[in-house]
């Protein structure tokens, strides 16, 4: 399970980071943004809903203090 929560904090970190250079163009424009505008947009709201998964995913096993 661990495994499971390491993946789902990385996948935010390399989405907006090691991925930001594959993504800095301007065209295509989707929904009026450039890409690299557009996949920072979708990853901010993305990121804390990985955060809240992994959230109950500790919860459950009750490794969140409360």
């Amino acid at each position: 399970m661990k495994a499971v929560i390491f993946v789902l904090v990385l996948i935010p970190f390399l989405a907006q980071l090691v991925a930001l250079p594959l993504v800095n163009k301007i065209h295509p424009m989707i929904l009026g943004f450039p890409l690299f505008h557009f996949w920072l947009l979708i990853w901010m709201i993305l990121t804390p809903v990985f955060t809240w998964v992994v959230y109950k995913i500790q919860k459950s096993r009750g490794e969140v203090g409360e």
